[in-house]
Protein backbone atom coordinates (compact mmCIF):
# COMPACT_ATOMS: atom_id res chain seq x y z
CA UNK A 1 0.00 0.00 0.00
CA UNK A 2 1.86 3.25 -1.19
CA UNK A 3 1.44 6.00 1.57
CA UNK A 4 1.44 9.54 -0.14
CA UNK A 5 3.03 12.69 2.17
CA UNK A 6 1.95 16.24 1.40
CA UNK A 7 4.19 18.77 2.49
CA UNK A 8 2.29 22.05 3.29
CA UNK A 9 3.12 25.04 2.88
CA UNK A 10 4.01 26.50 5.98
CA UNK A 11 5.68 30.19 7.38
CA UNK A 12 9.45 29.23 7.76
CA UNK A 13 10.74 28.35 11.28
CA UNK A 14 14.15 28.36 12.78
CA UNK A 15 16.03 25.90 11.34
CA UNK A 16 19.12 26.13 14.31
CA UNK A 17 20.91 29.13 13.30
CA UNK A 18 22.16 32.22 15.31
CA UNK A 19 19.11 34.56 15.09
CA UNK A 20 16.21 32.36 16.27
CA UNK A 21 12.98 34.30 16.39
CA UNK A 22 15.10 36.75 14.39
CA UNK A 23 16.58 37.94 17.29
CA UNK A 24 20.64 37.68 18.33
CA UNK A 25 22.17 36.15 20.38
CA UNK A 26 22.22 39.10 23.03
CA UNK A 27 18.74 39.61 22.90
CA UNK A 28 17.81 36.43 23.55
CA UNK A 29 20.06 36.33 26.59
CA UNK A 30 18.64 39.29 28.17
CA UNK A 31 15.37 37.78 27.62
CA UNK A 32 16.69 34.75 29.20
CA UNK A 33 18.06 36.53 32.09
CA UNK A 34 14.76 38.95 32.57
CA UNK A 35 12.48 35.78 32.82
CA UNK A 36 14.57 34.02 35.19
CA UNK A 37 14.88 37.35 37.34
CA UNK A 38 11.08 37.92 37.12
CA UNK A 39 10.51 34.55 38.56
CA UNK A 40 12.85 35.42 41.81
CA UNK A 41 10.71 38.42 42.51
CA UNK A 42 7.79 36.68 41.48
CA UNK A 43 8.47 34.52 44.83
CA UNK A 44 9.77 37.38 46.93
CA UNK A 45 6.30 39.45 46.42
CA UNK A 46 4.11 35.82 46.66
CA UNK A 47 5.99 35.00 50.18
CA UNK A 48 5.17 38.75 51.41
CA UNK A 49 2.09 38.25 50.07
CA UNK A 50 1.66 35.00 52.12
CA UNK A 51 2.79 36.48 55.04
CA UNK A 52 0.76 39.92 55.39
CA UNK A 53 -2.32 37.43 54.75
CA UNK A 54 -1.61 35.21 57.82
CA UNK A 55 -0.40 38.35 59.92
CA UNK A 56 -3.36 40.69 58.52
CA UNK A 57 -5.01 41.79 61.93
CA UNK A 58 -1.26 43.33 63.08
CA UNK A 59 0.46 44.57 59.60
CA UNK A 60 1.38 48.32 59.49
CA UNK A 61 -0.64 50.77 57.44
CA UNK A 62 1.41 52.32 54.95
CA UNK A 63 0.21 55.44 55.40
CA UNK A 64 1.04 55.95 58.30
CA UNK A 65 4.42 54.32 57.75
CA UNK A 66 5.74 56.33 54.67
CA UNK A 67 4.65 59.78 55.46
CA UNK A 68 8.23 62.01 55.01
CA UNK A 69 9.16 64.33 52.56
CA UNK A 70 13.00 65.65 52.45
CA UNK A 71 13.11 69.59 53.69
CA UNK A 72 9.11 69.48 54.42
CA UNK A 73 8.06 68.91 58.17
CA UNK A 74 4.41 67.30 58.46
CA UNK A 75 2.15 63.83 57.57
CA UNK A 76 2.04 63.77 54.05
CA UNK A 77 1.61 60.27 53.51
CA UNK A 78 2.84 58.75 50.17
CA UNK A 79 4.16 61.89 48.62
CA UNK A 80 7.66 61.05 48.11
CA UNK A 81 7.23 57.37 47.57
CA UNK A 82 4.74 58.62 43.91
CA UNK A 83 7.56 61.31 43.35
CA UNK A 84 9.99 58.21 43.20
CA UNK A 85 7.78 56.04 41.25
CA UNK A 86 6.77 59.24 38.59
CA UNK A 87 10.82 59.28 38.14
CA UNK A 88 11.82 55.68 37.59
CA UNK A 89 8.35 55.70 34.62
CA UNK A 90 9.52 58.83 33.00
CA UNK A 91 13.06 57.22 32.69
CA UNK A 92 11.45 54.36 30.90
CA UNK A 93 10.01 56.65 28.47
CA UNK A 94 13.65 58.57 27.93
CA UNK A 95 14.84 54.90 27.23
CA UNK A 96 12.00 54.59 24.98
CA UNK A 97 13.26 57.54 22.93
CA UNK A 98 16.81 56.57 23.08
CA UNK A 99 15.80 53.26 21.61
CA UNK A 100 14.00 54.93 19.09
CA UNK A 101 16.90 57.39 18.17
CA UNK A 102 19.56 54.76 17.74
CA UNK A 103 17.10 52.53 15.31
CA UNK A 104 17.13 56.11 13.49
CA UNK A 105 21.35 56.47 13.83
CA UNK A 106 20.63 59.87 15.62
CA UNK A 107 23.71 59.96 18.05
CA UNK A 108 23.21 62.76 19.48
CA UNK A 109 19.30 61.95 20.62
CA UNK A 110 20.74 58.76 21.67
CA UNK A 111 23.53 60.96 24.02
CA UNK A 112 20.73 63.05 25.51
CA UNK A 113 18.03 60.62 26.06
CA UNK A 114 20.36 57.99 27.67
CA UNK A 115 21.64 61.06 29.93
CA UNK A 116 18.40 62.09 30.93
CA UNK A 117 18.01 58.09 31.60
CA UNK A 118 21.54 57.95 34.40
CA UNK A 119 19.54 61.54 36.25
CA UNK A 120 16.00 59.23 36.51
CA UNK A 121 18.18 56.36 37.97
CA UNK A 122 20.16 58.15 40.17
CA UNK A 123 17.39 60.45 41.74
CA UNK A 124 15.01 57.25 42.19
CA UNK A 125 18.74 55.36 43.94
CA UNK A 126 19.09 58.40 46.38
CA UNK A 127 15.47 58.67 47.04
CA UNK A 128 15.26 54.77 48.04
CA UNK A 129 18.45 55.76 50.48
CA UNK A 130 16.86 58.52 51.67
CA UNK A 131 13.73 56.38 52.90
CA UNK A 132 15.52 53.85 53.89
CA UNK A 133 17.41 55.93 56.45
CA UNK A 134 14.22 57.52 57.24
CA UNK A 135 12.68 54.12 57.74
CA UNK A 136 15.82 53.08 60.08
CA UNK A 137 15.63 56.39 62.07
CA UNK A 138 12.37 56.35 62.78
CA UNK A 139 10.31 59.08 63.74
CA UNK A 140 7.75 58.58 67.10
CA UNK A 141 9.31 55.74 68.92
CA UNK A 142 7.68 52.81 70.66
CA UNK A 143 7.58 50.21 73.33
CA UNK A 144 7.81 46.61 72.50
CA UNK A 145 5.81 43.75 75.12
CA UNK A 146 7.03 40.44 76.34
CA UNK A 147 5.03 39.06 73.21
CA UNK A 148 6.96 41.15 70.58
CA UNK A 149 3.63 43.71 70.12
CA UNK A 150 4.33 47.24 69.72
CA UNK A 151 2.66 50.03 71.34
CA UNK A 152 2.56 53.37 69.83
CA UNK A 153 1.16 56.31 71.97
CA UNK A 154 -1.69 59.05 70.98
CA UNK A 155 -3.20 62.17 71.70
CA UNK A 156 -6.38 61.77 73.15
CA UNK A 157 -7.43 64.97 72.10
CA UNK A 158 -6.18 65.60 68.73
CA UNK A 159 -5.88 61.70 67.83
CA UNK A 160 -2.42 62.46 66.34
CA UNK A 161 0.48 60.14 66.98
CA UNK A 162 2.84 61.00 69.90
CA UNK A 163 6.99 60.98 70.30
CA UNK A 164 8.46 59.69 73.20
CA UNK A 165 10.20 63.03 73.57
CA UNK A 166 6.68 64.57 74.01
CA UNK A 167 5.95 63.02 77.14
CA UNK A 168 8.77 61.06 78.28
CA UNK A 169 9.96 61.89 81.64
CA UNK A 170 13.53 63.06 82.76
CA UNK A 171 14.93 60.47 85.48
CA UNK A 172 17.94 60.68 87.10
CA UNK A 173 20.25 57.94 85.26
CA UNK A 174 23.37 56.34 85.33
CA UNK A 175 22.91 54.04 81.89
CA UNK A 176 26.25 53.59 80.28
CA UNK A 177 26.97 52.44 76.76
CA UNK A 178 29.14 49.61 76.95
CA UNK A 179 32.28 50.76 74.47
CA UNK A 180 35.77 50.73 74.96
CA UNK A 181 36.06 54.13 75.07
CA UNK A 182 34.24 54.11 77.94
CA UNK A 183 36.44 52.38 79.66
CA UNK A 184 34.27 49.04 79.91
CA UNK A 185 35.80 46.32 77.92
CA UNK A 186 35.24 43.17 76.17
CA UNK A 187 31.58 44.19 76.73
CA UNK A 188 29.82 45.56 73.36
CA UNK A 189 26.05 46.21 73.50
CA UNK A 190 22.95 47.38 70.57
CA UNK A 191 22.48 51.98 70.76
CA UNK A 192 20.96 52.47 73.95
CA UNK A 193 17.60 53.92 73.06
CA UNK A 194 17.14 58.18 73.57
CA UNK A 195 15.02 57.44 76.69
CA UNK A 196 14.82 54.14 79.00
CA UNK A 197 11.47 51.99 79.65
CA UNK A 198 11.26 53.90 82.99
CA UNK A 199 11.27 57.41 81.69
CA UNK A 200 8.40 56.51 79.05
CA UNK A 201 6.27 54.86 81.61
CA UNK A 202 6.53 57.49 84.10
CA UNK A 203 5.57 59.97 81.64
CA UNK A 204 2.79 57.87 80.27
CA UNK A 205 1.47 58.42 84.35
CA UNK A 206 1.89 62.04 84.31
CA UNK A 207 0.16 62.74 81.21
CA UNK A 208 -3.29 61.87 80.82
CA UNK A 209 -3.77 62.76 77.62
CA UNK A 210 -1.56 59.85 76.05
CA UNK A 211 -2.98 56.76 75.11
CA UNK A 212 -1.79 53.81 73.83
CA UNK A 213 -2.93 52.22 70.81
CA UNK A 214 -2.05 48.42 69.62
CA UNK A 215 -0.98 46.67 66.53
CA UNK A 216 -4.56 45.20 65.89
CA UNK A 217 -6.20 46.76 63.31
CA UNK A 218 -10.19 47.44 64.08
CA UNK A 219 -13.13 47.10 62.13
CA UNK A 220 -13.24 50.39 60.81
CA UNK A 221 -9.42 49.44 59.43
CA UNK A 222 -7.59 51.54 61.83
CA UNK A 223 -5.12 50.64 64.93
CA UNK A 224 -7.14 49.61 68.09
CA UNK A 225 -6.93 52.93 70.27
CA UNK A 226 -7.63 52.07 74.25
CA UNK A 227 -8.96 54.03 77.48
CA UNK A 228 -7.48 55.33 79.95
CA UNK A 229 -7.22 52.42 82.46
CA UNK A 230 -6.61 49.78 79.38
CA UNK A 231 -3.01 52.31 78.88
CA UNK A 232 -2.05 52.30 82.43
CA UNK A 233 -2.86 48.18 82.54
CA UNK A 234 -0.91 47.79 78.93
CA UNK A 235 2.43 49.68 80.18
CA UNK A 236 3.08 46.65 82.61
CA UNK A 237 3.82 44.40 79.78
CA UNK A 238 6.23 46.53 78.43
CA UNK A 239 9.79 45.23 78.07
CA UNK A 240 11.71 47.61 75.86
CA UNK A 241 11.73 50.86 74.00
CA UNK A 242 12.03 50.86 70.22
CA UNK A 243 13.37 53.46 68.11
CA UNK A 244 13.13 53.21 64.33
CA UNK A 245 13.00 49.81 62.41
CA UNK A 246 15.92 46.87 61.55
CA UNK A 247 16.04 43.42 61.49
CA UNK A 248 15.08 42.91 64.56
CA UNK A 249 12.84 45.72 65.66
CA UNK A 250 10.27 47.53 64.38
CA UNK A 251 8.72 50.53 65.68
CA UNK A 252 5.96 50.69 63.00
CA UNK A 253 4.21 47.33 63.72
CA UNK A 254 5.06 43.57 62.46
CA UNK A 255 8.88 43.01 62.28
CA UNK A 256 7.58 41.01 59.16
CA UNK A 257 7.10 44.37 57.33
CA UNK A 258 10.48 45.59 57.90
CA UNK A 259 12.21 42.30 57.37
CA UNK A 260 10.60 42.13 53.65
CA UNK A 261 10.80 45.77 52.85
CA UNK A 262 14.77 45.96 53.30
CA UNK A 263 15.02 42.75 51.41
CA UNK A 264 12.62 43.20 48.32
CA UNK A 265 13.55 47.10 47.81
CA UNK A 266 17.03 46.71 48.80
CA UNK A 267 17.24 43.77 46.30
CA UNK A 268 15.49 45.69 43.50
CA UNK A 269 17.19 48.83 44.35
CA UNK A 270 20.50 46.84 43.82
CA UNK A 271 19.05 45.76 40.43
CA UNK A 272 18.27 50.23 39.28
CA UNK A 273 22.21 50.78 40.42
CA UNK A 274 23.36 47.86 38.49
CA UNK A 275 21.13 49.23 35.54
CA UNK A 276 22.71 52.80 36.04
CA UNK A 277 26.20 51.40 36.05
CA UNK A 278 25.09 49.75 32.84
CA UNK A 279 23.59 52.96 31.17
CA UNK A 280 26.57 55.35 32.03
CA UNK A 281 29.33 52.86 30.31
CA UNK A 282 26.52 52.94 27.27
CA UNK A 283 26.21 56.34 27.51
CA UNK A 284 30.46 57.17 27.10
CA UNK A 285 30.21 54.29 24.48
CA UNK A 286 27.80 56.31 22.37
CA UNK A 287 29.32 59.68 22.96
CA UNK A 288 32.83 58.14 22.20
CA UNK A 289 30.81 56.80 18.62
CA UNK A 290 31.37 53.05 19.39
CA UNK A 291 28.03 51.79 18.05
CA UNK A 292 28.08 54.44 15.16
CA UNK A 293 31.19 52.76 13.83
CA UNK A 294 29.32 48.97 14.68
CA UNK A 295 26.72 50.55 12.04
CA UNK A 296 23.65 49.60 15.21
CA UNK A 297 22.63 50.67 18.47
CA UNK A 298 21.52 47.54 19.65
CA UNK A 299 23.06 47.21 22.75
CA UNK A 300 21.26 50.42 23.72
CA UNK A 301 18.14 47.93 23.04
CA UNK A 302 19.38 45.59 25.26
CA UNK A 303 19.68 47.60 27.97
CA UNK A 304 16.78 49.28 27.47
CA UNK A 305 15.00 45.89 28.17
CA UNK A 306 16.63 45.77 31.08
CA UNK A 307 15.54 49.03 32.47
CA UNK A 308 11.78 48.59 31.34
CA UNK A 309 11.81 45.13 33.37
CA UNK A 310 13.02 47.21 36.76
CA UNK A 311 10.63 49.96 36.12
CA UNK A 312 7.89 46.94 35.71
CA UNK A 313 9.09 45.40 38.97
CA UNK A 314 8.82 48.24 40.75
CA UNK A 315 5.43 48.84 39.89
CA UNK A 316 4.51 45.77 41.58
CA UNK A 317 6.62 46.28 44.46
CA UNK A 318 4.70 49.69 44.30
CA UNK A 319 1.48 48.06 44.44
CA UNK A 320 2.19 45.33 47.31
CA UNK A 321 4.40 47.57 49.70
CA UNK A 322 2.78 50.93 49.31
CA UNK A 323 -0.87 50.93 47.66
CA UNK A 324 -2.57 47.43 49.07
Amino acid sequence: MDTTVTNAQSAPVWGGGNKPLDASYGKMMMWFFILSDALTFSGFLVAYGFSRFKFMESWPIADEVFTHVPFFHGNYPMYYVAFMTFILIMSSVTMVLAVDAGHKMKKTAVTWYMFLTVIGGIIFVGSQAWEWATFIKGDFGALETKGGRILQFVDANTGERLALRDFAATLPSHRTQHESKNGIWFSSEKALPSFSLEEVVTGVEAHENVLIRTEKINAEGEKTLLNRADTLAKLTAATQVVEGANLIQNEYGSRLFADFFFFITGFHGFHVFTGVLINLIIFFNVLLGTYEKRGHYEMVEKVGLYWHFVDLVWVFVFTFFYLV
